[in-house]
C-alpha cells in the first residue's frame, strides 16, 4: 500500500481460507529473506497441528521464486523446519485473481486506501494496522472469498 509520493508500507498476508482469519506482517522490504522470516512469522503465529501442512500459495515475484528454490528445491537443512510445516503451490503468471490473498488487498483499496489522503505514511500505517486487526480474528467477510472448490477437502475430478 502506498500513498501519493515515494513512500510505501510493505504488507506480506496469510488468509486462512475456511476461517477468513487474516495474519499480516510488515516485512519492511520484500526480498527472499523476508519471506523466509514471513513464513516462520506465520508459523510460531498459527502452528500447524500435528502432522497437517499448511499449502501457501505463491505468485511469481522472484523473492518467491527463489524462496521456493531454497526451501523446497534445494532442501537446504536450515529451513528444514518451514518443509516441516507447509508446502506451497506456485500460481501461474498473470492469474491474480485465483490467489485470496490478492482478494484481500483489492478490498482494502476498495475500502481503505482508494481516492483518500493520508497526511503521512505513518498515519496510512497506523489506517491499515487498524483494519487488518480486525481480521486477525475468524470472520464470514474473508472466509466468503473461499470459493474455489478445488481448495476444499472435498474429491473434485481434475479434467484431463
Amino acid at each position: 500500500m502506498s500513498k501519493p509520493g515515494k513512500e510505501s508500507i510493505a504488507y506480506s498476508g496469510y488468509l486462512i481460507p475456511e476461517t477468513g482469519e487474516l495474519i499480516v506482517t510488515k516485512p519492511g522490504w520484500f526480498n527472499y529473506e523476508t519471506v523466509i522470516e514471513s513464513f516462520r512469522g506465520f508459523l510460531s503465529a498459527v502452528p500447524a497441528e500435528d502432522g497437517k501442512m499448511y499449502c501457501m500459495v505463491l505468485d511469481n515475484a522472484p523473492w518467491h521464486k527463489k524462496a521456493i528454490r531454497l526451501i523446497w528445491e534445494e532442501e537446504l537443512p536450515k529451513y528444514q523446519d518451514i518443509r516441516d510445516k507447509m508446502t506451497y503451490i506456485s500460481m501461474p503468471p498473470y492469474s491474480p485473481d485465483l490467489n485470496l490473498i490478492e482478494q484481500v488487498w483489492i478490498i482494502t483499496r476498495r475500502e481503505m486506501t482508494h481516492n483518500r489522503y493520508f497526511p503521512s505514511r505513518i498515519a496510512l500505517e497506523e489506517k491499515l494496522d487498524a483494519y487488518y486487526s480486525k481480521y486477525r480474528k475468524p470472520n464470514a467477510k474473508l472466509a466468503s472469498l473461499y470459493s474455489f472448490k478445488c481448495f476444499r477437502d472435498e474429491q473434485v475430478p481434475v479434467p484431463v
